[in-house]
Parts: C-alpha cells; sequence; structure tokens
C-alpha cells in the first residue's frame, strides 16, 4: 500500500503530518468509531453520504479490494464501473498519503518460497516450535538488533515481553549477542528456558554431523529473569547488566517484538536512562494503551485538537488491512460473518435492548450455516433462549446486504492505518522532544506481520546508517 516514509520527514513535516492526521481522523471519526456488529441496529449504511452509497452498493469482495482499498489481485487492472464522488476519492487518496508506508525495502517473502512453513534464511534448529510468521519476525528484528548494536557499541540486548524467548535465542545462541529476557509470566519463562537447553543441544548435534562447519562467534544462552514491567515505573532489573558486563561499561539496547499496550511505552521511558544506547521496538494492541498515560506522549500531539482516540479507534488500528484485502479478492463465504453478527444483535437487542455488543464465542463453520442456525447459536452463547421466535423475513433481508456490510468495513479499514500512523508518530516525536534520534522502519512483511513497523531510536545521529537497518541482506 502507497504511504509516506517516515525517515524522509523533517521534525517540522512531522509535526504538520500530526496536524493533518488529527484533521482527518476527525472528519471521518464516525467510520472510524462505528462498530461493524451495530450496522443494522445503528443504520450504518444511512450515515455514510447517498452518493457514496450509490457508488459502493452493489461492489463485490474483489472490486472492493482494488477500487477501494488499492490491493488488486495479480494482473487485475482498476475498472470503475461509475464515476465516483470526489469526497470518496478524496478519502482514498487521503488514506494512502497519510499513512506511514507498510512496504519494505526488500523483496518479500523470499524465504518461504522453496516451503511456505520454512524460512529458507533460518537453520532448521532456530524453525523448530517456531510458526513462519514468527520465523520471519525473529529472524528480521534479530538481524536488525544486531547491526543496531554494533553500529552503537551495545554490549548487551534486553528482550522484554520475550515470552517463549524465540527472538532472545535467536539473537543470543544464532547471533553471539549477549541477551537478558525479560518476561512476567513464570509458565513462559520456564517453557523458554526448556527451549534453552533444546536448541543447545540440537546445535551440538549439528556441529558433529558437520564438523567442517566451524562456529566462530560466541555463543551465550539467554538470561531469563521474570519480571512485571510497570509502565509507570521504572524497572531497575530491566537497566541492570549481566554479571560480566560491568556497570560502568554497559551500554543497553532494548527491544520488544510486538510489545503489547503500554510495554511500548515503558521501553521508550526506559530509553531516556543513560545506561541504554538504542531500542528497536515493535509494538501493537493499541486497544490496550492506558488513556491517559500511553497516549499521547509527545507535548505536540497533545496540544492538538482532535487528538483523541478511543478504545475503539485504536482496536481498529490493529486489524490486518492486507490479510483482509487478500480475503476480499478470494471472495470467500468467511465474508459474511461480520453480516451474520449484526444480524444476531438485532435479534439480542430485540430480546433485551439494555445487552449491547455481548461478547460471542466462536461458532465454528459460520460459513456453512443459515443465518438463523447461526442466530439461535449466537443467542445460546449469550445467555438468551436459542428458541425465541424469530423474524425470518428480517434475517434474509439483512443477509442481502452482505456486501453493503463488508464495504463499509472496508471503509473503516483502509482509515484504520491513519491511526496507527498517528500513534506512531506521536512516539517519535515525544523522542525527538527529548533530544533523541529516532525513525520508523517497515521492517516486516506486511502480508505475514501486520504490525511491521519497528521504532529505531539512538541518543547520537546515525546518518545514513537507518537505511542499512532496514534492508534485507543477500
Amino acid at each position: 500500500m502507497p504511504g509516506v516514509s517516515a525517515r524522509g520527514l523533517s521534525h517540522e513535516a512531522r509535526r504538520q503530518l500530526a496536524v493533518n492526521l488529527t484533521r482527518v481522523v476527525t472528519l471521518y471519526r464516525s467510520i472510524l468509531d462505528a462498530y461493524i456488529i451495530e450496522f443494522f441496529t445503528d443504520n450504518l449504511w444511512g450515515t455514510l453520504p447517498c452518493s457514496w452509497q450509490e457508488a459502493l452498493d452493489g461492489l463485490n469482495p474483489p472490486q472492493l479490494a482494488t477500487l477501494l482499498l488499492g490491493m488488486p489481485g495479480e494482473g487485475e487492472v482498476a475498472r470503475y464501473r461509475s464515476v465516483w464522488p470526489l469526497t470518496l476519492l478524496a478519502l482514498k487518496s487521503t488514506a494512502y498519503a497519510l499513512a506511514f508506508t507498510r512496504t519494505p525495502g526488500f523483496q518479500t517473502p523470499s524465504e518461504f518460497l522453496e516451503n511456505p512453513s520454512q524460512s529458507s534464511r533460518l537453520t532448521a534448529p532456530f524453525r523448530k516450535h517456531v510458526r513462519p510468521k514468527k520465523q520471519h519476525e525473529i529472524r528480521r528484528l534479530g538481524e536488525l538488533v544486531k547491526k543496531l548494536s554494533d553500529l552503537t557499541g551495545c554490549t548487551q540486548v534486553v528482550d522484554v515481553g520475550s515470552g517463549q524467548g524465540h527472538l532472545s535465542r535467536f539473537m543470543s545462541l544464532g547471533l553471539g549477542l549477549m541477551v537478558k529476557s525479560i518476561e512476567g509470566d513464570q509458565r513462559l519463562v520456564e517453557r523458554a528456558q526448556r527451549l534453552d537447553q533444546e536448541l543447545l543441544q540440537a546445535l551440538q548435534k549439528e556441529e558433529k554431523r558437520n564438523p567442517q562447519v566451524v562456529h566462530t562467534g560466541p555463543r551465550h544462552r539467554p538470561h531469563h529473569v521474570v519480571r512485571w514491567v510497570d509502565p509507570t515505573a521504572l524497572c531497575e532489573e530491566l537497566l541492570l547488566p549481566l554479571e560480566n558486563s560491568p556497570q560502568s561499561e554497559a551500554r543497553l539496547l532494548l527491544t520488544g517484538l510486538h510489545a503489547c499496550g503500554d510495554l511500548s511505552v515503558a521501553l521508550l521511558r526506559h530509553f531516556c536512562r543513560p545506561e541504554v544506547a538504542a531500542l528497536a521496538s515493535v509494538g501493537c494492541c493499541y486497544m490496550k494503551l492506558s488513556d491517559p498515560g500511553g497516549y499521547p506522549l509527545s507535548q505536540w500531539v497533545a496540544g492538538l485538537p482532535g487528538r483523541e482516540l478511543p478504545y475503539r479507534l485504536r482496536e481498529g488500528a490493529c486489524h490486518a488491512l492486507e490479510e483482509y484485502a487478500e480475503r476480499l479478492q478470494k471472495a470467500g463465504p468467511g465474508l459474511r460473518t461480520h453480516c451474520y453478527r449484526a444480524a444476531l444483535e438485532t435479534v439480542i437487542r430485540r430480546a433485551r435492548p439494555e445487552l449491547r455488543r455481548p461478547g460471542v464465542q466462536g461458532i465454528p463453520r459460520v460459513h456453512e450455516l443459515k443465518i438463523e442456525e447461526y442466530v439461535q447459536r449466537g443467542l445460546q452463547r449469550v445467555g438468551l433462549d436459542p428458541h425465541l421466535p424469530l423474524n425470518l423475513a428480517a434475517l434474509r433481508a439483512h443477509q442481502a446486504q452482505e456486501n453493503r456490510v463488508v464495504a463499509f468495513f472496508s471503509l473503516a479499514l483502509l482509515l484504520a492505518p491513519l491511526v496507527e500512523t498517528l500513534i506512531l508518530l506521536d512516539r517519535l516525536l515525544y523522542l525527538q522532544e527529548q533530544g533523541f534520534h529516532a525513525e520508523l522502519l517497515p521492517i516486516f512483511s506486511p502480508e505475514l506481520s501486520p504490525r511491521n513497523l519497528v521504532l529505531v531510536a539512538t541518543k547520537r545521529p546515525l546518518g545514513e546508517t537507518f537505511s542499512v537497518l532496514e534492508t534485507e541482506d543477500s
């Protein structure tokens, strides 16, 4: 998807981008703030301008992917069946122009051409127990951290929110970095330690089988710490060097792979400490940010009208736009889930008007169910009588509007990257206000990992070397 590169923007240009984003988010807030399950109860289609309704009505999912999201299928050419209103074209152009680009500076996913489940860039021991998406992520972020560590002279990497330790293992046992892993869940840490030992044994066996392949670099097992990082306070354990790193010589690099919610904010605040020389953070779960506290962080964004990002907007920014565009191109029956759930909401409201947007546990194989069967199962899952009398004619009428539901949801997804851009831009500006140097780089393939922008920060200018961090090694 087209977009703007954060690396090409001056500080003033970034501030102006924040101004433009808050204006656009305010203008289209009604779309961003809508819950698709209220499509029928709140007449969401009727909230769109009539000219938009005419342009979008009747478009099938592949047409929405091509014409609205700007993601045509292979060999497909965009052909408008009618003249779209300028306001809708303006929304589309604005969404493209103001969002940070998520297109990496390398061809991908070439590492999965031979086998879609095994990265050709990782050896077998490092792929074990790791899904393809995570294989891609730990390799790309690990290699970036290695480059950044070398450039800034860091002596130790701190992996915050390390989970089962896949990234930590690759950085330490694969790239030779000294790594401290911090995770709040004792069970995950115990699992990580078992996997560490398993990987060490596998590497030793591999060396015996292939004695000609000599491991030349140091091989350090990651040091695991069970500790919950409070986003509102400094964690001294996070800043302590390992035993073989003297306090006076410690230069830390903080990293987090999809550090959830406030954990990404905690990394930014710990970066301000003198012991920390560099940061490489990939955030996610923006809806879990504290409000206030997690956003806004910068003085500039905090002073802008329209800066508010309530829960629904932040949650929407976590959706996978590229993945949904692919689903649209395939036009599979699974797309009707939103329509079915919106129809169920009308029945729930009639039965219990005070019950709004209740969570519905997953109903398997939705696409194989008639709409009345789905509604009956949904009623049971929210504690209502599944045998309530149903207005089948109304349900059929709702089902006939499936493409409208998909079109409205596509509009919201088109705008969602603007919210993510504003959140990440706020973090860039916050670091710059502290006198630091910060960039955002698209590091993962967005088709594999939708949250693919890594925030890289240093305390000394790196100049053009930021471009070295983004590129893929041959």
